[in-house]
């Protein structure tokens, strides 16, 4: 996908008449998407459409109430339920939570003094976040929990943890 978009989340549902959707999100915090114009919807792999925004409100701490232009039925709007959510890169860093996981995309993953590359995705899990990054041409998936993680230099753009032994061999 894109480097200029995150994913953020996905549409989880219909709500009312009108063809309002709630778009459940991991941007942590609770946000109603004031000035957002645009959302992008994967309509299939690698390849988004725009939607327009006509008004958002939050739910919750994690949902948003929104109404897309062009939906005006609850039928119509049933069509982009469990769709993937994308914001422009600069939509999203107006709305993500400096502290939320999802912000760690694109910073370096280092295990002790070693770079392990550049994170790709941010999977979150009940009790543990998994950082998608390519080792050496391979797909690897990196635990990141209390136990793991050591620091995360905002400014640096870089997550050092400290990885059991032998957890990355799988992927070598």
């Amino acid at each position: 996908m894109d480097g200029n978009y995150r994913n953020i989340g996905k549409i989880v549902a219909v709500f009312g008449l009108q063809g309002e959707v709630v778009v459940q999100h991991r941007l942590g915090k609770r946000t109603s998407f004031i000035g957002l114009k645009t959302i992008f919807l994967e309509a299939n792999r690698d390849e988004m459409l725009p939607w327009f925004v006509e008004d958002a409100r939050a739910k919750s701490a994690t949902e948003v109430y929104v109404k897309l232009e062009g939906l005006d039925t609850k039928e119509a709007a049933r069509r982009v339920v469990q769709k993937e959510v994308w914001l422009r890169e600069e939509d999203f860093v107006q709305f993500a939570g400096r502290s939320a996981p999802i912000s760690m995309v694109g910073f370096r993953l280092f295990d002790g003094g070693t770079d392990l590359g550049e994170i790709l995705e941010v999977i979150e899990q009940p009790h543990q976040v998994l950082c998608r990054i390519d080792l050496g041409g391979k797909e690897a998936l990196v635990p990141i929990h209390e136990q793991t993680l050591r620091r995360v230099d905002a400014k640096s753009r870089e997550v050092h943890v400290e990885l059991p032994d032998g957890l990355l061999d799988v992927y070598r």
